[in-house]
């Protein structure tokens, strides 16, 4: 068993866990980024939708189980850059509200403990560090900004503006959703030189030519190649945390790897392995000091586990949508309180393309009337795909924990799920107008199956921070309230996760609290 101490160890290298990687290496601290995975491998099959969707090949071998003992493979990813790598790359900022306590048709949505002017210095420079492409001004609820994007929104295709327009005639404010892609374009098209090709690979597909932004291309690599104080290691599964007697400060971190066992210890310890694997981590580390779980005092590490009511649906037209990259349209004006009802209803945005493939794999109901007996390829060319996420509520029994035999259990009570439905009645009522839309389907395999369960790509909330240690698991500067020297940079430490993607706000929030840990580093 080696050993070997750090100044700082970070466990885990997506979105959190490598912006806190890049921020903390210009201190010339020594650092050790620690990934279970290896890097994604680059292949033709990165872009081949069969692979990705219907085999799932970048996918986690994993089996877990609900509460009601139903097993399910958990939509979680293992490499460099962590779920970032087959992420869509919407990077919305919470909006101010979001902040604040707001009135759901369930419940309450909890205020956070900081506000969003805490938050709006490190969201401009989360924008920038993931190269965001987006226009101010267009999103009725988008919140203040200290600045403009560096870059312009990402340009809507025919079929998409007319989409746009449409809506605008309707009274809605469309606008150009936010993505951090490494794209230049000229008049809608690519230029020569651009990283990005505005291929229909990119929402939900590992990007061959790292055109898209996720945290290994913008983050991991650029600090490993600038920086001779930081090493990665891959393939080094933590097992878990070792604390002194006292339980007070974190020792040791047990690593496998190789099919070796190894011990690492800091000075500083960085958890950001996922909401749903650092709670597991917490769990797995219980020793005498803490015999529910580390930092677990308080019974809430692995609760209030929270992942947005999101649908993936395909509307079939009978006018032919040949747009290639269609991810760069959103609608927020059901995001909050509406006309049409008091409480907030969620975001609505375009998704990728459907391939011939995934709907080949889908169980939609046999075609009766629109386009009977039709090629899957022709299917998927009178198609136009939507994401819909609408805020689930934190609930203390919403929570993932480790039984007696060891299996990982996720039980899951749905909250909210009204206002999901009517965002969806909603975007059927917007389709209608003309007659052009027929149908609308769930796409399951963007997914997973059963949403609820396998659809973790937006965990949150297990441990969760606050002023409080009886009610929370992290104080305000992410350091967990019982350890001194053990802090957490994922969506763990979301109180509420809104109705925006998330990765932003934990880019926002890691790069925060590496300046605190830069600090305390001296």
């Amino acid at each position: 068993m080696s050993q070997d101490h750090y100044d700082v160890i970070i466990i885990g290298s997506g979105p959190g866990g490598g912006s806190v990687f890049q921020r903390l290496a210009r201190t010339g601290k020594r650092i050790l980024l620690l990934e279970r995975g290896d890097y994604l491998p680059r292949s033709q099959d990165n872009w081949n939708a069969r692979t990705v969707f219907v085999d799932g090949a970048y996918q986690a071998r994993e089996t877990w189980y609900g509460g009601d003992g139903r097993a399910f493979s958990p939509a979680l990813h293992y490499y460099v850059g962590g779920n970032s790598k087959v992420y869509g790359a919407a990077l919305l900022r919470l909006r101010a509200r979001d902040f604040e306590a707001v009135r759901h048709v369930d419940g309450i949505s909890p205020a956070w403990p900081v506000s969003y002017a805490d938050f709006e210095p490190y969201y401009q420079e989360a924008e920038t560090l993931f190269a965001v492409h987006g226009n101010r001004g267009e999103d009725p609820t988008e919140p203040w900004a200290s600045g403009p994007y560096d870059y312009p929104g990402v340009a809507h295709e025919p079929r998409i503006q007319k989409l746009s327009d449409d809506w605008e005639k309707v009274g809605l404010r469309p606008f150009h959703l936010p993505l951090g892609i490494r794209l230049d374009e000229r008049n809608g098209k690519p230029t020569p030189t651009s990283i990005c090709i505005r291929c229909d690979a990119f929402d939900g597909f590992p990007c061959l030519l790292n055109g898209k932004a996720d945290a290994q291309v913008m983050t991991v690599d650029p600090t490993l190649a600038a920086h001779p104080n930081v090493t990665l290691l891959t393939g080094a599964y933590v097992s878990r945390l070792e604390t002194d007697a006292a339980g007070r400060r974190v020792t040791g971190v047990q690593v496998t790897r190789d099919g070796a066992e190894e011990r690492y210890c800091a000075d500083i310890v960085v958890v950001a392995c996922g909401a749903l694997s650092s709670a597991l981590l917490f769990l797995r580390s219980a020793n005498a000091a803490h015999p529910n779980g580390l930092a677990n005092g308080s019974d809430q590490v692995g609760r209030n586990y929270m992942r947005h009511n999101m649908s993936v649906l395909m509307a079939l037209s009978k006018e032919v949508n040949d747009t290639v990259f269609q991810k760069t349209l959103a609608v927020s004006d059901f995001y909050f309180e509406s006309k049409d009802w008091e409480y907030p209803m969620g975001l609505i945005q375009m998704c990728a393309k459907t391939h011939p493939d995934q709907i080949r794999g889908e169980e939609f109901p046999k075609w009766t009337g629109f386009l009977p007996d039709a090629p899957f390829d022709m299917v998927a060319r009178h198609s136009m795909d939507f994401w819909l996420q609408s805020e689930d509520l934190p609930h203390p029994d919403n929570r993932i924990t480790i039984d007696r035999d060891g299996r990982t259990i996720l039980d899951i009570h749905e909250t909210n799920r009204e206002a999901h439905d009517r965002l969806r009645d909603k975007l059927s009522d917007l389709l209608r107008p003309g007659g052009a839309y027929t149908y609308l389907f769930e796409r399951s395999l963007y997914l997973g199956k059963n949403i609820p369960l396998s659809g973790t790509a937006h965990q949150a909330g297990t441990l969760r921070f606050g002023t409080d240690p009886a009610a929370s698991v992290l104080d305000l500067t992410c350091r967990a309230h019982e350890i001194d020297n053990l802090y957490v940079t994922d969506a763990s430490f979301f109180p509420s996760i809104g109705a925006v993607n998330p990765t932003l706000t934990i880019v926002a929030n890691a790069l925060r609290v590496a300046d605190h840990i830069a600090a305390r580093l001296g």
